[in-house]
């Protein structure tokens, strides 16, 4: 049997027609081959939410928004039908709002709740509004812009006040403060010039220390644990016996030196007896007459036996001339 072109085209077109309803409902958020779950939301605005969109659950895609209405004709609500493509436990206390991100793309996301009992087909989802980040971003700029549009008018104020009170000599002296300041600022940047700055070459040189220190570690490391090592043994000494021999040492020099200071004893009057000092002085300086008088006249005290017939010149009354303490100079004269 042959088929004429006109049932062909008329075929086709019947075809693409089909095809085309089945691709808008596709669109429009109905599922084509799979029985879905049809729930509402009511909101106040649906601002950046269209018919298609998806609903999220934590992240995961569980339908579609498939049509929007107004709920009155003063638009004081907005009917949202919802298909949930998925079999999700969703508890009657759950709440759903409309979220967005940076790139204008909104979905419908349903915060779950604790509800023993679960939603059915036909029934209304809870609902909140929650602002955009954009609106977050306004509104927490705008008291900000508020207030450095502040700062700036009080700014602007306090230039005027200073540049009308500063007469030319002020400015001149401003002008200078800051010159001294550009010349401060080179001064330290040849302060802390890597090559030639004093601080950098205190750095290195502090850096050269710590090398040497880090070189000699193990050394310093065994001088500190002989120095431990000693601490440890003079901790260990028992001081005691020899702090209580010290101590009466330290007694007995005291009384004894108090008995010298009181003229008790032989030490004591020697010490302190101005008389006997001057009796010493005295039978010295006696016994260096007689000692002078016996080297120049000794047969004054031999009587002749020894030296030749006796010698009777009158003895020494005042001690001769120290000979080894006179210069020869001092004889010359």
């Amino acid at each position: 049997m042959k088929i004429s072109n006109e049932t062909k085209i008329g075929a086709l077109t019947a075809v693409a027609i089909t095809l085309l309803i089945l691709g808008f409902n596709f669109l429009k958020g109905k599922p084509m081959f799979q029985k879905n779950t049809r729930i509402y939301a009511v909101f106040s605005s649906v601002e950046g939410l269209g018919i298609s969109n998806p609903v999220m659950i934590n992240g995961l895609q569980v339908g579609t928004v498939f049509k929007m209405q107004e709920t009155d004709e003063n638009v004081s609500g907005i009917l949202v039908t919802i298909n949930l493509h998925r079999s999700i436990n969703i508890p009657k206390n759950s709440v759903g709002y409309v979220a967005s991100n940076l790139l204008g793309t909104n979905n419908l996301s349903i915060k779950l709740g604790n509800d023993s009992k679960y939603l059915e087909d036909g029934d209304t989802l809870q609902t909140s509004v929650t602002p955009g980040i954009l609106d977050q971003v306004k509104t927490s700029l705008d008291p900000a812009l508020i207030k450095v549009n502040g700062a700036l008018a009080s700014l602007d104020s306090l230039i005027k006040v200073i540049g009308s009170a500063f007469d030319p000599s002020t400015k001149k002296n401003f002008q200078a403060i800051v010159a001294n300041l550009a010349a401060s600022t080179n001064s330290l940047n040849s302060l802390l010039n890597s090559e030639t700055g004093v601080l950098s070459k205190t750095l290195q040189n502090a850096e050269s220390i710590t090398g040497n220190l880090k070189k000699n570690n193990d050394t310093v490391s065994h001088i500190l644990a002989n120095f431990n090592t000693m601490t440890g043994k003079f901790a260990k000494l028992d001081l005691d016996p020899v702090l209580t021999q010290l101590k009466a040492a330290v007694t007995s020099l005291n009384a004894t030196l108090t008995k010298v200071n009181s003229s008790e004893g032989t030490l004591g009057l020697l010490i302190n007896d101005k008389k006997l000092y001057t009796n010493l002085n005295s039978t010295t300086n006696s016994l260096n007459l007689l000692l002078q008088d016996f080297r120049i006249h000794p047969r004054r005290y031999t009587g002749g036996l020894v030296f030749g017939k006796k010698d009777k010149s009158p003895p020494l009354t005042e001690p001769l001339p120290d000979s080894t303490s006179t210069s020869p100079e001092g004889n010359k004269k």
